[in-house]
């Protein structure tokens, strides 16, 4: 695998986006050799995958497959991800590839990386992929603990200032730029999709800054917001807000 790649693909591609499928639409000829990745436009662990696809230059290789979770059709599940569960839970991300079904966001980033070519997004230095794996793997917790009042209608808990302060330490781990490793990887990808959700939720229902005090976190989403191929994946933050306390329930 080459070298860990930069903020910048080597392939940055604006593709026109397929309109989402429904339940009055017809599957895709599942299993016929053909690279597909499913993914729900708004969902945050599908906006992972969306991005590590865009980031290595798959567009061309990867086709992508938008499906409508709000009118979602009944062969999705049947065809598609049999053992797929509720979305937000797992994933509404899965990639079709070599005749296998690939799901769960955090690892179907690293199956991208591994398994396709394009930038590198893991390092070569084993203390740096170490801590990349450390990152992920925190992931899941970290999503958790800034959900969590929010749907449970409650006040900025501890556990909120806790999560986003560990973030921001972790960014002084190395000093070469201004992404958890220095040069822009998975940990930066498992991460963004959520904190470009909740600072928008904190900032609209709370009041509360989520960079306020934390100057690596703040660099951090400046520099996200400086790279096509994940801005090409965002939605209106509005949009989100709306979406986040019809069907999510957040206040």
């Amino acid at each position: 695998m080459a070298a860990a790649a930069g903020p910048s693909s080597s392939s940055s591609v604006k593709e026109t986006l397929p309109p989402a499928l429904g339940s009055t639409s017809q599957p895709p000829p599942v299993f016929d050799g053909t690279t597909r990745l499913y993914i729900c436009y708004f969902c945050p662990f599908a906006q992972r995958a969306w991005v590590t696809r865009n980031f290595k230059g798959l567009q061309d290789k990867m086709e992508l497959v938008a499906i409508d979770l709000q009118d979602k059709p009944a062969w999705y599940k049947e065809k598609v991800y049999p053992q797929g569960t509720v979305c937000w839970v797992y994933s509404c991300a899965f990639l079709e590839h070599d005749n296998e079904v690939w799901g769960e966001s955090l690892d179907l980033i690293k199956y991208i990386d591994s398994n396709f070519d394009g930038p590198a997004l893991l390092p070569e230095d084993s203390a740096k992929r170490q801590f990349a794996d450390e990152l992920i793997a925190y992931a899941n917790a970290f999503t958790k603990a800034l959900y969590s009042p929010l749907m449970a209608h409650a006040a900025v808990s501890d556990e909120v200032v806790a999560a986003l302060d560990k973030l921001e330490a972790e960014m002084t781990k190395f000093n070469d730029g201004p992404f958890f490793l220095g040069q822009f990887s998975l940990a930066d990808i498992a991460y963004v999709t959520i904190l470009e959700r909740v600072q928008i939720y904190y900032s609209h229902l709370r009041n509360y800054d989520i960079t306020k005090g934390r100057p690596n976190l703040e660099k951090f989403i400046e520099e996200m917001n400086k790279i096509e191929d994940y801005t090409q994946t965002k939605n209106d933050p509005l949009f989100l807000l709306d979406l986040a306390q019809n069907h999510l329930k957040i206040a």
